[in-house]
């Protein structure tokens, strides 16, 4: 049985409660990717992918799904991940303020904009879980969970707490981050890192759902 060993592991209750449960994810890139592959194989059948890319070359490091170059991300992972749900839609601030996100139990934040992903804190907070602080970075010891106001040696993660306490924001969230100081400038990643970030965040989302 494909899922037994899911089973065994969660009980059949808790399994029941992660099939049942409905996660969108933004963003399927290095840690989007990770975090759907964990919840599709740990039995959640009501998943919803939004992305709006294709595939590059420069994907292919740390992406699943990124040996179809050329192809759009959300069609790729569709067709691997059979019965998923996706939205081939840009991520923008008009997009945030016109999405409903009520349907859904869990969002999980894998976007890149920083200006996207605070809009998105303040709209849905209390089902959030925000990945930040995955390129540049190659010691996934290094990853941690906390609360946004609590993580630290992550700039996105700073610049995210800075901007909400200007918006007087003082709302709490969970982010996945990591303190490794960035190793490059450029955009520098490793699927070590990526991938568990993205484990990681599938990990938080699935004791959220058996512990609401």
């Amino acid at each position: 049985m494909r899922f037994e060993r899911c089973r065994i592991l969660f009980g059949e209750e808790d399994f029941e409660k992660l099939q049942k449960a409905r996660i969108l994810i933004l963003g399927i890139g290095g840690v989007g990717s990770y975090a759907l592959d964990c919840l599709y194989r740990s039995g959640v059948r009501d998943i919803t992918i939004l992305d709006y890319d294709v595939y590059d070359e420069t994907n292919r490091n740390r992406q699943i799904g990124s040996d179809a170059v050329g192809t759009r991300k959300t069609e790729t992972l569709e067709t691997l991940y059979p019965g998923i749900k996706s939205i081939h839609q840009k991520m923008d601030m008009q997009w945030v303020a016109d999405f409903d996100f009520e349907p859904y139990d869990l969002v999980l934040d894998a976007a890149d904009t920083t200006k996207v992903k605070i809009e998105i804190a303040k709209k849905c907070y209390k089902k959030l879980i925000m990945a930040v602080g995955s390129a540049k970075r190659y010691d996934a010891s290094k990853i941690e969970v906390a609360s946004i106001w609590k993580t630290h040696g992550d700039a996105l993660a700073r610049k995210i707490r800075n901007e909400l306490k200007k918006a007087r924001f003082d709302r709490n969230f969970t982010v996945v981050f990591s303190s490794e100081q960035a190793k490059c400038k450029e955009k520098g990643s490793c699927v070590a890192v990526t991938g568990a970030v993205g484990l990681t965040v599938c990990s938080e989302a699935i004791k959220r759902i058996l512990n609401p």
